[in-house]
C-alpha cells in the first residue's frame, strides 16, 4: 500500500504515523527527542526514528514510504527546508529536509508545528469545508495558522500567523520577543496560570484551576479570566479585520475549558466588531493528533505536486 511518513516533533517527544492516501492511519509510534543530550542528539533521534518508520512500512506494507512530512517547533524556513531556531530543542539552522531526504531516499516536506496542525484542522478537522480559516493555538504561547483554499500561508519570511505578538496592551508586560504588551503575555495558558497564581495566592495554581474556579463562581477567578478573554478578543478582532476568515478555530490547552472560554469569547468579539463579519468560532477537533495528521498532509501534497510535474514534463 502506498503510504507516507508523518512525524510531529515536540520539545520532549515525537509522535509519528504511517498514513495512507485517504488519510487513514496505518501505524502509530512515539519516541523521546533526547533533548537533554543536546541538539545533535535530537537530530539523530529524528533521523533514526524516520528510518525505523521506513523499515516498518517496507516490512508490513510491501513498500517503503513514498514521502515524508515533518512538523517542528520554532522558526522554520519551509522553502529552504531548514529548522532555523527552536529554543526548546537548542538547534539553529539545521537542514532537516535535506538530512531526512538523504536518510530516507524520498522527498520530504518540512513545516512549522502550529501551521501544520492548523492545516489538519482546516482541511480534515474543525474547519473542514471552510475556504478561509484562522487557527489559533492557546498554549504556553499563542500562535496561529492562516488557511486559504486548503493550504496554510507561511508568509514571505516564515512568520505568518504569529498572532501572539500582536500588541494588545501598549506598554504592558515585557515579552521575550522584545516588545511590550503582546497578546500571549495576557491570554496564553501560561499567562492565565501566572495571573491566577498571583490572585489566588497559590504558586502551583494554573489555568485549568482558574477555569474550575470561574465555573464555581469565584470572583477573583472571574476577573482574571475576563482580563484574558478581553485581551484575546482584542487580538482576534485585529486578526479578523486583516484576514476576514469564515471560521475561527481555537485550540491549545486553554481551549480545553470549553464553553467557559468560548461563550464569553464569542460575546467579547461580538461587542468589538463593527463592519466586520464575525466568523463561526469553534474549538479545535483533532487534539494532539493535529500535528501528525498535518505532517501527513504535507507529504501527500508534496507527492501530488511531484506527480503533476512529472505528468507535465
Amino acid at each position: 500500500m502506498r503510504h507516507v511518513i508523518a512525524l510531529d516533533v515536540g520539545g520532549t517527544g515525537m509522535k509519528a504515523a504511517l498514513a495512507g492516501p485517504d488519510g487513514q492511519v496505518l501505524h502509530r509510534a512515539r519516541r523521546v527527542t533526547g533533548r537533554e543530550q543536546g541538539p545533535r542528539a535530537v537530530v539523530a533521534s529524528i533521523l533514526d526514528f524516520a528510518a525505523e518508520l521506513r523499515a516498518y512500512g517496507s516490512e508490513h506494507f510491501g513498500t517503503p514510504a513514498s514521502a515524508a512530512g515533518v512538523a517542528v517547533p520554532g522558526i522554520v524556513d519551509e522553502a529552504r527546508g531548514t529548522a532555523v531556531y527552536a529554543a526548546n530543542l537548542g538547534w539553529r539552522d539545521v537542514p532537516l529536509r535535506e538530512l531526512l531526504a538523504e536518510r530516507l531516499g524520498v522527498p520530504v516536506a518540512l513545516g512549522h508545528d502550529v501551521r501544520t496542525g492548523g492545516l489538519a484542522e482546516g482541511r480534515v478537522g474543525a474547519g473542514r469545508g471552510a475556504d478561509r480559516f484562522l487557527f489559533v493555538a492557546l498554549g504556553t504561547g499563542i500562535a496561529g495558522a492562516i488557511g486559504v483554499d486548503g493550504r496554510v500561508e507561511a508568509g514571505a519570511h516564515g512568520f505568518a500567523g504569529e498572532i501572539g505578538h500582536i500588541v494588545v496592551r501598549p506598554g504592558g508586560a515585557a515579552c521575550p520577543c522584545g516588545q511590550r504588551g503582546c497578546l500571549e503575555r495576557f491570554a496564553s495558558a501560561a499567562a492565565v496560570s501566572e495571573a491566577w497564581a498571583a490572585a489566588s495566592g497559590g504558586p502551583g495554581a494554573d489555568a485549568a484551576d482558574c477555569a474550575k474556579a470561574v465555573d464555581s463562581g469565584d470572583p477573583k477567578a472571574r476577573a482574571v479570566w475576563q482580563d484574558a478573554v478581553d485581551a484575546l478578543a482584542d487580538g482576534l478582532v485585529t486578526a479578523l479585520t486583516l484576514l476576514d476568515p469564515r471560521t475561527l478555530i481555537i485550540g491549545g490547552g486553554l481551549a480545553e475549558a470549553g464553553e467557559t472560554l468560548f461563550t464569553p469569547l464569542r460575546e467579547a468579539i461580538g461587542r468589538r466588531v463593527t463592519f466586520q463579519k464575525q466568523p463561526t468560532i469553534v474549538p479545535a477537533a483533532l487534539g494532539d493528533a493535529a500535528g501528525c495528521l498535518g505532517a501527513g498532509l504535507l507529504a501527500w501534497d508534496l507527492l501530488d505536486r511531484t506527480d503533476r510535474m512529472e505528468v507535465t514534463a
